[in-house]
């Protein structure tokens, strides 16, 4: 058996082999792309007779370069930054770092210390797909919400009168009025009946006239002006932002769609959307972050470490604390987190959970943090079943507990 550690960059690949003594067999860069995985190959067959005897270090788990390692039948564990920098300093306090030095870092850690890694996780190619369509959702989101919250700004230095007549800046009703409206001076020309045909022409069905009238009255409040100059520059930045957020809102329509599409042709689909607070968008985020390897989570406790949702104990000596974990998958948690407030409203058991950690003292987020722990041990053992979620098997053990204890 050998083992090679693999220091990626954007377009090369730093690589050390040795074998099981730690003795260096061989170190190499190669370039990205096709020319690099084929001298990957040539330098490994040299060492090792069949690729099951090849066990790589690298600190990524996806991207093109991993893939093709799979595809050729090698054993992957993919190092946390963060704990390759760790078991860097147990064997240099210098603090010195190269490329290739690191590539032989990994190679030592995964010859001596794979057991406390886990390899990469073999999700099939429609959890992957699913993964990178919530991703790039999720991603455009954030992008609106910048541009939003940089155009509220922006109108809170000459247009104040424009917040008071929307809320929400992205919502179709903002977007198509301030296109037409904006600088108060605009806002001024604007009628209700224009109003109202704006409204009209942006998708609104339903109280067009009566809503046409509150935007007039709030567009032409008596405000504090900028100068006229400064002004007409504001506008000519709400215009392009307006345009940005306007696209933003088809593209995560458009991207949406195709997301949902996805979602639901997958295996799993049926058994996320049992549970409680879950629909596609959520359902989906959580799917892909998990993905679909069976045998990536051996317990519900390992899925909730991952997921970050389970308390972290820090003992030492006489002292004991339990923390959340604030190491975890940002994503995975945020849609964990909106899945727990959802089910709050859906399952009668998960809202019994959470006002019995309201009760013991536990603020809003820790007692939803603990439903979402929660629910991700639920969803565990309805993907572990191959079953669909079940109020009753979910939450009944609690009631039988609470009537034991009166």
């Amino acid at each position: 058996m050998i083992f090679v550690g693999d220091d990626w960059a954007e377009d090369h690949h730093d690589i050390h082999v040795m074998n099981t003594d730690g003795k260096r067999l061989a170190t190499r860069r190669l370039p990205e792309g096709l020319a690099g995985i084929a001298a990957f190959h040539d330098v490994v067959a040299a060492h090792a007779p069949t690729p099951a005897d090849v066990v790589i270090g690298i600190e990524t788990d996806r991207g093109l370069w991993v893939s093709a390692l799979l595809a050729g039948g090698y054993t992957i564990y993919a190092i946390n930054p963060l704990a390759a920098a760790r078991y860097r300093d147990r064997h240099h306090v210098s603090g010195a770092k190269s490329d290739a030095g690191d590539a032989k870092l990994l190679a030592d850690l995964v010859r001596t210390d794979r057991h406390n890694h886990r390899t990469v996780a073999g999700d099939t190619a429609d959890a992957e797909a699913v993964k990178v369509l919530a991703r790039g959702h999720q991603n455009l989101i954030w992008s609106r919400n910048r541009q939003t919250n940089a155009l509220r700004s922006a109108l809170l230095e000459y247009y104040p009168s424009a917040l008071d007549a929307f809320e929400c800046l992205h919502d179709r009703d903002a977007v198509a009025v301030l296109a037409r409206a904006a600088s108060p001076a605009e806002a001024e020309h604007l009628s209700t009946s224009s109003i109202r045909s704006i409204l009209k022409r942006a998708g609104r069905q339903r109280n067009v006239d009566s809503r046409a009238q509150q935007i007039r009255v709030s567009l032409r409040k008596d405000q504090l002006a900028a100068p006229p100059p400064v002004a007409a520059a504001f506008a000519a930045t709400t215009r392009s932002a307006v345009a940005l957020i306007a696209e933003l809102n088809r593209q995560i329509t458009d991207l949406e769609a195709v997301l949902s599409t996805h979602f639901r042709t997958h295996p799993d689909a049926d058994i996320y959307l049992s549970l409680p607070g879950l629909g596609v968008i959520l359902g989906a985020r959580v799917l892909g972050e998990f993905g679909d390897d069976p045998n990536r989570y051996t317990t519900a406790k390992s899925r909730k470490n991952y997921a970050g949702t389970s308390p972290l104990t820090v003992a030492s000596g006489k002292k004991r604390a339990v923390l959340a974990r604030h190491v975890r998958n940002r994503r995975l948690y945020d849609a964990i987190d909106q899945w727990a407030f959802c089910a709050l409203s859906q399952s009668p058991g998960a809202r019994a959970y959470y006002d019995s950690h309201r009760a013991a003292g536990n603020l809003h987020h820790q007692a939803l943090r603990a439903l979402g722990n929660r629910l991700v041990g639920i969803l565990h053992g309805c993907l572990r079943h191959h079953s669909n979620y079940d109020e009753h098997t979910a939450w009944g053990h609690r009631d039988a507990q609470q009537l034991s204890a009166a």
